[in-house]
């Protein structure tokens, strides 16, 4: 008997919202966010140079990650930024304690931001059908070739403590996007990724504000 009721409570309920029309706007709004980490214990972020897992033919893309996170640390840490340059004899030196308490050991109460780097491009190619239209479906259809050229960076990043030389903090990010233009060049894909990258890592690391999209609906 309850289901029966709840059925046709259903019913009257799908036949109010069907025959009732809604106007809705589609409005940004700034979710807050919630850190994971406490960084205003630190007095001083250091940025060493990055491992780069392989050289980047138009830009230097160590550099660029420096600048980058240089810049946007700088609007939300109120210690120092600085940094420091590191070359890389070995590549599995991210847990060595020992190391990092060595690297900047008159700065004990700063944290260290590191990590290694991977930037790819690739040309991917698709066959398109095109079924203009009902009538033309017996028929052969057309086919024309598309491609896009794909960018990938995959950053590990770390974030170490100078004085205990433990990791403080660590993720992986990999980012993938395509362009419809054949002259996109790397750097400005680089831009685009890194921005990405960088609103995930502060979300973690300073709880950063977030857009989101919603619906404002009204009778």
């Amino acid at each position: 008997m309850i289901k029966k009721i709840s059925f046709a409570f259903l019913v009257v309920l799908a036949l109010h919202f069907s025959c009732t029309s809604f106007d809705y706007q589609k409005i940004n709004v700034e979710l807050p966010g919630i850190a994971t980490l406490d960084i205003d214990q630190f007095q001083e972020i250091v940025i060493s140079d990055f491992l780069v897992e392989k050289e980047t033919k138009d830009f230097d893309i160590n550099q660029e990650l420096i600048d980058s996170f240089s810049t946007e640390l700088s609007k939300h840490f109120l210690g120092k930024i600085s940094t420091k340059e590191m070359s890389w004899e070995e590549k599995d030196i991210f847990h060595k304690e020992d190391f990092w308490k060595s690297f900047v050991p008159d700065q004990e109460e700063a944290l260290i931001l590191t990590g290694s780097v991977q930037y790819s491009e690739e040309i991917r190619k698709a066959i398109l059908e095109d079924h203009s239209s009902i009538s033309e479906r017996h028929y052969p259809t057309k086919k024309g070739l598309a491609q896009r050229k794909f960018y990938t960076l995959i950053l590990n990043l770390y974030l170490i403590k100078a004085k205990t030389g433990e990791v403080f903090y660590t993720r992986d990010f990999k980012e993938s996007k395509g362009y419809k233009n054949p002259k996109q060049t790397a750097i400005f894909a680089f831009f685009d990724l890194i921005e990405t990258v960088k609103g995930k890592f502060l979300q973690n690391v300073v709880g950063k504000k977030k857009l989101a999209q919603r619906y404002l609906i009204s009778e």
